[in-house]
């Protein structure tokens, strides 16, 4: 009885708010804060870097969601500590190895930052992440939104983590028509949060705003604001605003490629290539492909082989991809070689790429999501 009767004042908060003395952006923050807690206390999802919350577990899971979704992040979470249970192993880790363990993830940059960072832990802190939010931002792959979600989360300092969903939140809730996308912004909010933000619980209510954004104040289509606890405060409600707020500058039309994917076998063995060491799927395994669309006859000579070669040539499903800047219009071809092709004095050195045993393939080298579609059918 008792909830349903705060939840009822805190919904009714703009009644009670005089438009002639509204609060201001730093109080309405701080009497939001009750609401949203005990909101968040009641609706937060069980997931497993909660369950302990260690500035490892914090770290690695905070890395992991950037851009990509809880669901998916799960599996990998569990799969990754289960190898690597700590800094010293991630720091040790072989790259090779740590870009299969990321398989998938997408963005493995953000791995090797990971172990770059790992290595800089082991050396100058002992083999732990520092409990210094200044200390934290010093590492590889730590800005201020992961320095924050350690830092309070891990070790309780009163330090905000703004990530995209918590901009939406305090953007609508303060109906800020500023442009969420400029640094400058989100330095403003780092600022607001920072006084108005409850000392002694920091590191939840930094959680609860970015549970609260993930569920109800979402980022694709409208609000669920008949469920939000914060609806009496949040003057993008209030003024009837949340189609437009955020304000958000629009991304840049992505480059779309035309590619032809290459899906090639020679008995128990698989054809791949490794990527350059910069640039996009920086130094990554995959298959073969080359820019445009390739009739058969051109598949034979980007290949350096002859129709004779080939027992089975298969024309495979388009696909697409989308990386941050550019976008993969994919065709593929699954090509299988005769037996003699491999034999000594027949083998030539003109294919892209090594033919590697298909068990290796499939648990030894990463070979990123672009090519799900095509890797099937080599592999299953």
């Amino acid at each position: 009885m008792e909830e349903r009767i705060l939840d009822r004042l805190y919904a009714d908060m703009e009644v009670l708010e005089k438009e002639n003395d509204a609060f201001p952006p730093v109080k309405r923050i701080k009497e939001a804060s009750v609401p949203l807690l005990r909101w968040y206390r009641r609706h937060a999802r069980t997931l497993p870097w909660r369950e302990s919350p260690t500035p490892y577990h914090v770290w690695v899971s905070e890395i992991m969601l950037q851009q990509t979704r809880v669901e998916a992040v799960k599996v990998y979470y569990e799969r990754f500590l289960a190898e690597l249970p700590d800094i010293q192993a991630l720091a040790d880790v072989e790259e090779e190895r740590l870009m299969k363990l990321w398989e998938g993830l997408g963005y493995y940059n953000r791995a090797r930052n990971l172990k770059r960072a790992a290595g800089e832990a082991v050396l100058t802190y002992g083999g732990k992440l520092p409990d210094s939010y200044e200390e934290l931002l010093k590492l590889p792959g730590i800005g201020s939104y992961t320095a924050g979600a350690v830092a309070s989360i891990a070790y309780g300092l009163p330090v905000p983590a703004v990530d995209g969903n918590v901009l939406r939140v305090i953007s609508r809730l303060l109906a800020s028509k500023e442009d969420i996308m400029k640094l400058s912004v989100k330095k403003k909010m780092e600022e607001l949060l920072m006084e108005a933000m409850p000392k002694e619980n920091a590191g939840e209510f930094n959680q609860a705003l970015m549970e609260i954004g993930a569920l109800v104040c979402i980022p694709n289509g409208p609000p669920r604001c008949e469920e939000c606890p914060l609806g009496g405060l949040c003057l993008a409600k209030r003024y009837q605003k949340t189609d437009s707020i955020p304000v958000k500058t629009p991304k840049k039309a992505r480059k779309v490629q035309e590619r032809t994917v290459l899906a090639v076998a020679c008995g128990s063995k698989v054809l791949i290539h490794k990527r350059p060491d910069k640039g996009l799927l920086a130094g990554l395994y995959e298959l073969p492909n080359t820019e445009g669309h390739l009739e058969e006859g051109q598949v034979y000579a980007y290949l350096g082989i002859s129709e004779e070669d080939i027992l089975v040539m298969e024309r495979l499903p388009e696909a697409k991809h989308i990386f941050s800047h550019v976008e993969w219009r994919m065709i593929g071809y699954y090509i299988k070689l005769k037996e003699e092709y491999r034999k000594p004095g027949n083998l030539r050195d003109s294919l892209p790429g090594e033919l590697v045993d298909k068990t290796d393939a499939e648990s030894r080298y990463a070979l990123p999501g672009a090519f799900k579609t095509y890797v099937r059918y080599l592999l299953h």
